[in-house]
C-alpha cells in the first residue's frame, strides 16, 4: 500500500521527506536523467556490471532482463570509466514483455529513438553509440548496489546511495530517488504532510504574499 502512496509524490517531495527523516542524501542518485518518457515507482531489481577485463567476477547463466520480476524497475550499476551503453532497444522490448516498468542506469544507454517509440522509461547518466560488448558484462543480480556520484573536482563529496533489492525507486523528470523498504510508510506520511503545507503556501504566494512571510506562517521558517 505504501508503494502506491509514494506514486502520488514527486521525487522532490520524496527527497525532502527523506532529508527530514535523517537520510543525508535525500535518497537522490545524482547525474541520472530521463531519456525517453514516463515516471517510475516500483521495487528495485538490481544488476551489477563489471568491466569485461575483470575475469574474477562471477558470470550470470541467464540474461538479466529475462529474470526481471513483473512490476520491477531494473537498476544497473556500471563502472564509472565505461563509455559504452549497457542498455538498448532490444532490452527495452524484452523488459516490456516481462512487465518490468522501467530501467535506471548508473551508466549509459543507446537506441534512444527505440525507447521513445516503445514508451519505456529509461533513466541513465548519458548515452553512447557503443554496445555492451566487448567493454562490460553483467556479473550479479539482486545484490546491494553502492552507487557513487561521478567524480568532481571539489572538497565536497556527495554521499553514495545504497540500493537494496526491493527498495522503492521513484524516478521522474526531476531525477531518481531510492526509498529504503523499511521507510516507505514514514516517507509517504512526511511527503503527504509537506505537500499539503506547500499547497497552502502556493495559494498565498500566488495571491501576492511574500515568500518569507508565507514560509514563516506555514513552515515555521523566517
Amino acid at each position: 500500500m505504501s508503494v502506491s502512496r509514494l506514486a502520488h509524490f514527486s521525487t522532490c517531495e520524496i527527497s525532502d521527506a527523506l532529508i527530514k527523516l535523517g537520510i543525508s542524501s535525500g535518497g537522490f542518485i545524482p547525474g541520472i536523467s530521463l531519456f525517453s518518457s514516463g515516471k517510475i515507482c516500483a521495487p528495485a531489481y538490481t544488476v551489477q556490471m563489471v568491466l569485461a577485463s575483470n575475469t574474477s567476477a562471477p558470470r550470470l547463466s541467464d540474461h538479466f532482463v529475462d529474470t526481471a520480476p513483473p512490476g520491477s524497475v531494473i537498476v544497473i550499476d556500471v563502472p564509472q570509466q565505461a563509455q559504452n551503453a549497457v542498455w538498448g532497444g532490444l532490452m527495452s522490448a524484452g523488459a516490456i514483455a516481462r512487465a518490468a516498468v522501467g530501467v535506471v542506469i548508473s551508466g549509459r544507454c543507446r537506441d534512444l529513438a527505440e525507447h521513445r517509440a516503445l514508451g519505456f522509461p529509461v533513466f541513465a547518466r548519458a548515452h553512447s553509440t557503443l554496445g555492451q560488448q566487448p567493454f562490460t558484462r553483467p556479473s550479479a543480480i539482486n545484490v546491494p548496489l553502492i552507487i557513487t556520484p561521478p567524480s568532481v573536482t571539489s572538497d565536497y563529496t556527495f554521499p553514495s546511495v545504497t540500493v537494496e533489492p526491493g527498495d522503492i525507486i521513484v524516478a521522474d523528470e526531476d531525477g531518481v530517488v531510492c526509498v529504503p523498504q523499511a521507510m516507505e510508510a514514514q516517507v509517504a506520511d512526511k511527503a503527504e504532510l509537506a505537500k499539503s503545507i506547500d499547497a497552502l503556501c502556493m495559494v498565498d504566494i500566488q495571491a501576492g504574499k511574500g515568500i518569507q512571510a508565507t514560509f514563516a506562517k506555514y513552515r515555521g521558517k523566517k
